[in-house]
Parts: structure tokens; sequence; C-alpha cells
């Protein structure tokens, strides 16, 4: 599931209660989400919904766990705390093939167009923006080569190493940063969140290779893998579009 799929869930699970008359709240327009790890998301909307409508926020979270508790796709829906809501879903991996589903709408908000960037130079991992820009061209690399040598697309489903989950949650937590930038019309807190997003793909780009290494030969791993850099390739074009840059498949 992606974070846009997560928060329908969560907001569908709201609507249900308030249909059914388990709740006696307004059903907000959306669901925020912070990402905590692969596949697991939180959300304060009970927060929120019991301070607008001065309720408990511990029940109303209560009540939207239940709602989402044997939805497929979502594997725990637990309370936290004074009423924070965590949502773990089933495949975190399934992130990368619904990054792909999205195209390069994952993470952009439409109709914003922010002024940022980066200093073209140092062509150097001294400059963030390089690393980001290398980033885009490691997983373009990939895209070709991948497709010279024959390997699909996978399932990534397969993806088990820590480093591969570290940049899954980065993924994940794109939007959010996204929709941050726009809303304070300010492109840096975008802007930092690719370099992070940068930083866990080179990690995973030198520990965890999507192509064959000497004899070696495609196998499904290599696809999960290619599907992992696709889905990189795929959001980092979005959010630069975002702010104002053409993404360059050579550097």
């Amino acid at each position: 599931m992606t974070p846009t799929e997560v928060s329908g869930a969560v907001l569908a699970a709201v609507r249900d209660a308030v249909r059914d008359g388990d709740l006696a709240v307004d059903v907000p327009d959306e669901v925020p989400l912070t990402a905590f790890g692969p596949g697991s998301y939180g959300t304060p909307v009970a927060l929120r919904l019991a301070a607008a409508h001065r309720g408990s926020a511990p029940e109303i979270a209560d009540a939207i766990a239940g709602r989402l508790a044997g939805r497929p796709e979502i594997a725990e829906a637990r309370v936290n705390g004074p009423g924070f809501l965590t949502v773990v879903v089933e495949r975190p991996g399934a992130l990368a093939a619904g990054i792909l589903a999205e195209g390069p709408s994952y993470g952009r908000v439409d109709g914003v167009a922010l002024s940022g960037g980066w200093p073209d130079r140092p062509r150097t991992f001294d400059n963030p923006g390089f690393s980001v820009r290398y980033a885009y061209a490691r997983a373009a690399a990939i895209r070709r080569r991948a497709e010279t040598l024959g390997i699909p697309l996978g399932d990534p489903g397969l993806l088990r190493e820590r480093d591969e989950g570290v940049l899954l949650a980065t993924l994940a937590e794109l939007p959010g940063r996204a929709a941050q930038a726009a809303r304070e019309r300010d492109p840096r807190p975008l802007q930092r969140h690719l370099e992070r997003v940068a930083d866990a793909f080179h990690r995973v780009y030198e520990h965890c290779p999507a192509l064959p290494v000497g004899d070696e030969r495609p196998g499904a791993m290599h696809a999960a893998r290619r599907t992992l850099a696709e889905a990189v390739r795929v959001a980092l074009a979005g959010a630069l579009n975002m702010i104002g840059e053409s993404p360059r498949e050579r550097i």
C-alpha cells in the first residue's frame, strides 16, 4: 500500500464509523501520516477529531482501529499513548509497486510549483543536489541495463535487507514532506527529504545490487531490486519537477 492508500483506508474507517453511529464527528478532508519504518505509519487523526469535538481521543482511535482490522493489506491497527493511531501494512515492499502504479504523481501536490533546487556544482557528494541528481541518474541507468539484460520488474515482497527497508520507509515519507512544502510554500522540506532518499538509495545501490555482478545470472532478487530502483526513479522525477528541476538520466 502507498501512503495515499493507507490514508484513504483510515478516512474510510472514520466515514464508516460516522455512518453507523459509532462516532459523532465531522469526517476530515484528509488524514495526515508519518512513516515510522517499512510498512509502519502513524496518524494523529483521532487526537485532532477529539480536540475539534471535545471527545475522547483513545475512544475515537479505538473505533477507527476496529474498523481497520481485517482490511486487505493491513496487518495491524493499534492505539498508542493518548490516542495516536499506528497502522502496519501486510507487505511493505509492495510500496514500490504502488509507486509505479501511481506514476509521476506519487508524492506530488497538483497545482503547486515551488522555486527551489541546488547549485549545479560542484558535481561531487559535497553538493547534496549532486547526490539527488546522481541518484536519479543511477536509477535510470539500472532501468536501461536491466532492459538490455532482459530483467523484468519483479516482486518487491522479496526485499528483506535493512538498507532496502530504510529506503522504502524514506520513500513512504515523501508525500508528507511534499505536502508540507506545498502548504508552507517552501521547497526546503522537500529538498531535504530528497537528500535522504538519495542517501538511502546510494546505500542500496552499493550493498544490494539490482544488476548481476560478474558471471552471476539474473534472478528474482534482481527483478525485485529493479522494481525498487524504478520506484526511486519515478518518485525522484515527480518531486524534482515539483521544485522546478528536470531530472537528467546522465550526469
